[in-house]
């Protein structure tokens, strides 16, 4: 019975019949009404559908534009990761959070998400607990941003450009901030991808840093190396005037991969999940998520 709910929430998303924020909604909803009868291979699902999307999207932009963007989001992406870094070790102070589960919080809303913590994790060799805690802050905040993200942004009467920019900088994983900008426009979506992988790309120093912090000196960095295929797809689809017959189909195909996606991530978001999280961990996420968010909205709109 699990098994062919899932199969058929599936099939819809491959007929593009439901949204990307409604498939994570109903993932949420089956999770919690049957379970999640794969949960072994979840989250190596998700982990690859997401890079498969991902790279399928750069096929849909082209490099100047995306380049040129990355370069306007550079100093923005800096302050934004390093302010976020600093304020999540304050709140971790006042709220005595766990200090392992609040670095790794920090760096999940500093950087993107659970790709962040799953890089950062061995570096200070944190339990499978803390882990956990801080995966289960980040997606529940994740998936309250796909929804409320594109409400204010139009609410704001934000640009595409401006909307994309926030969107990168203020929404924690990949996922959702493709998922939320891909709602907003097509503009919004090229530049949020574009800016949101290049944070991304700050997991190496930030991994580096954090070795020095906790005093690990033999930890392995995790690479994020399926950014340099996405940065290919783009320069393919720019130079290479051939593949223009194959590329929007390649691009509808990633973004059925971000909608199925989204539906796995949300068939992990179940009542245990809300409960092991705790108050402390969800509060300062809640407080450091709202930081930034803030604190990018307002930069962004007053630069622009």
């Amino acid at each position: 019975m699990q098994q062919l709910i899932f199969a058929v929430v599936i099939l819809l998303c491959l007929f593009s019949i439901i949204s990307p924020p409604v498939a994570l909604l109903i993932g949420v909803i089956i999770v919690n009404i049957f379970g999640n009868p794969f949960v072994a291979f979840n989250s190596k699902a998700i982990t690859f559908l997401l890079q498969f999307s991902v790279v399928g999207l750069g096929f849909g932009m082209n490099a100047s534009s995306a380049f040129s963007v990355g370069k306007e989001g550079f100093v923005l992406t800096i302050f934004s990761i390093f302010s976020t870094l600093f304020f999540g070790f304050l709140l971790g102070k006042w709220l005595k959070t766990e200090k392992k589960t609040s670095h790794l919080i920090s760096c999940g809303t500093a950087i993107c998400g659970g790709s962040a913590i799953a890089a950062i994790s061995p570096v200070i060799k944190s339990n499978e607990n803390q882990t956990s805690i801080a995966l289960g802050v980040i997606f529940i905040l994740n998936s309250i941003a796909l929804f409320a993200f594109p409400f204010i942004g139009h609410q704001l009467d934000l640009s595409q450009k401006d909307f994309g920019l926030w969107c990168a900088i203020a929404i924690h994983d990949t996922s959702s901030v493709v998922g939320a900008a891909n709602r907003y426009g097509v503009e919004a979506l090229q530049i949020a991808t574009t800016v949101k992988l290049a944070r991304a790309l700050w997991i190496i120093p930030i991994s580096l840093l954090t070795a020095v912090i906790f005093k690990n000196k033999n930890s392995k960095i995790k690479i994020p190396y399926f950014i340099g295929l996405f940065v290919l797809a783009m320069l393919i689809n720019s130079y290479v005037p051939q593949v223009s017959i194959f590329t929007p189909h390649i691009v509808s195909f990633a973004k059925i991969g971000l909608t199925i996606t989204l539906f796995l991530i949300g068939a992990t978001l179940n009542i245990n999940t809300l409960k092991s999280v705790g108050v402390k961990p969800l509060l300062q996420g809640v407080f450091l998520w709202v930081f930034i968010a803030g604190l990018s909205l307002v930069s962004i709109v007053f630069l622009s």
